[in-house]
């Protein structure tokens, strides 16, 4: 007889329940429909919008919720899902993911959540290892990219003030230099965003090239109009072509003004991985922070951003805090000083899981393969008749357009009705575009053949 532990009657019905449900989901979202096709106000009106008076029975809860929210889920996790750079998730990390749940650990500090803690600092020295970073930058994992460039900003902010005597930490910002945030024309709007919540406001924007690379030329003029502490951010991986800055040129124009050099590669920065395409990369390692995502090209479920910085000691001066009651490490850093969260779930483990899963070779084939598949839907695609590909496809951003803003437009909504491709409108280089971002681990051959034949009979039924 096996022996069930004192708490296991009590969750028992109910995980078993949220399994069966979970995997009839994951059975089928290959083949559903990818759109919701029931609103907020739907669903709301499904699950009840008054608040009961007696409480429900666990399983009548969960079944009540599998059966009107899935109504309102996208199938993010199909292999033909490409609406935006979002991964599915693998078998090893959402496993590790209910263990993180089940475990329920605050991983805010090193000592009292030991086993938290050396996963994710596994994970964390792993990563720099794979892209080739230097060993001794510091890793945290946040929420998504939004927050590793904050957080990566933060160390940023507070170094290149000090650099010319202000202490922000100690003064604030009011009265301080102003810092020079310096960006390409083409940057992800998150960049914005992060230096808004720091502070830093919008920021000089450099020129960029027909692919969305920054300007190395424009950006030493920019560098040079001005004076004081200034950050230039760089990207790695544009958002609708893909496309890397010369980061070589551009580290190189940055530090010799003693500006801060970040480097945004939400999904782009994995290129640096595999041999075949860290050419993408060359020359980033000489950046002083970068930030990427582990939910999308490593395909870990949500939350999981990853900050690193070269500095360790920048990254906790800006992000950490001290109180007499918490147990603070006394080798190492805590984790609330890598990230802007004191209370958090150890959203790093399944990284190392599947870290450990794929090991260097698989997570090197893994990339090669998202790469490969956007290749291959970009070349089927540009056969079909009136379709254009914009974009110079060299990592698993695909960008297309017809004859006119109105048909790629039609196109669009006809594959979101169809269902069994789901890729999103955008507007670059003054179109509108469809963009397919390939993101899933199970994005294959076959998948990307399946997408050239859906946009083919989706074509069709619109002329």
């Amino acid at each position: 007889m096996v022996r069930k532990e004192p708490n296991a009657d009590i969750y028992e019905r109910a995980l078993a329940l949220a399994h069966r449900h979970a995997l009839a989901w994951l059975a089928g979202v290959d083949e559903r429909p990818i759109p919701p096709h029931a609103s907020p106000d739907d669903i709301k009106n499904r699950l009840g919008r008054e608040l009961p008076v007696q409480g429900t029975a666990d399983a009548a809860v969960l079944e009540h919720l599998v059966e009107n929210v899935e109504p309102g889920l996208i199938a993010i996790g199909s292999p033909r899902f490409y609406g935006w750079v979002i991964g599915g998730t693998q078998p090893v990390a959402l496993a590790a993911d209910w263990l993180v749940s089940a475990w329920d650990q605050n991983a805010g500090l090193r000592a009292i959540t030991p086993g938290a803690a050396a996963a994710e600092e596994l994970a964390g020295e792993w990563l720099l290892d794979l892209l080739g970073l230097p060993a001794e930058c510091e890793v945290g994992f946040t929420t998504g990219a939004t927050m590793a460039q904050f957080s990566c900003l933060a160390a940023a902010r507070n170094e290149v003030l000090a650099a010319v005597g202000w202490d922000v930490e100690v003064d604030g910002l009011s009265g301080a230099p102003r810092v020079r945030y310096i960006a390409g024309e083409e940057r992800h709007a998150t960049m914005d965003l992060a230096a808004r919540y720091l502070g830093l406001g919008r920021p000089l924007v450099v020129p960029a090239d027909g692919q969305g690379r920054i300007d190395v030329n424009a950006l030493r003029h920019v560098l040079d109009a001005g004076e004081g502490p200034a950050i230039v951010a760089l990207q790695a991986g544009n958002i609708h072509s893909g496309a890397y800055d010369d980061f070589a040129a551009a580290i190189a124009v940055a530090h010799a003004a003693s500006a801060w050099v970040h480097i945004d590669g939400a999904f782009g920065l994995w290129a640096a991985a595999s041999p075949s395409l860290r050419h993408l990369t060359a020359g980033f390692e000489g950046a002083d922070s970068w930030s990427t995502d582990a939910h999308k090209t490593l395909n870990v479920p949500y939350d999981c951003g990853i900050a690193i910085v070269r500095d360790p000691a920048a990254m906790h001066r800006a992000l950490g805090m001290h109180a007499s009651y918490l147990q603070a490490t006394m080798v190492g850093a805590d984790p609330h000083e890598k990230a802007p969260e004191l209370s958090r779930r150890a959203r790093g483990v399944p990284t190392w899981a599947v870290l450990r899963a794929l090991g260097r070779e698989g997570v090197i084939a893994l990339i090669d393969r998202l790469a490969a598949s956007a290749g291959m839907i970009a070349e089927g695609l540009a056969e079909l008749p009136g379709v254009e590909v914009l974009n110079e496809v060299v990592f698993t951003q695909v960008c297309v357009a017809l004859e006119s803003d109105e048909a790629t437009a039609r196109l669009s909504a006809a594959l979101w009705e169809d269902g069994e491709v789901l890729a999103m409108t955008s507007q670059w280089a003054g179109r509108t575009v469809v963009r397919f971002s390939v993101s899933n681990w199970r994005t294959d051959a076959t998948q990307a053949q399946r997408t050239v034949d859906a946009v083919r009979r989706t074509l069709a039924s619109i002329r």
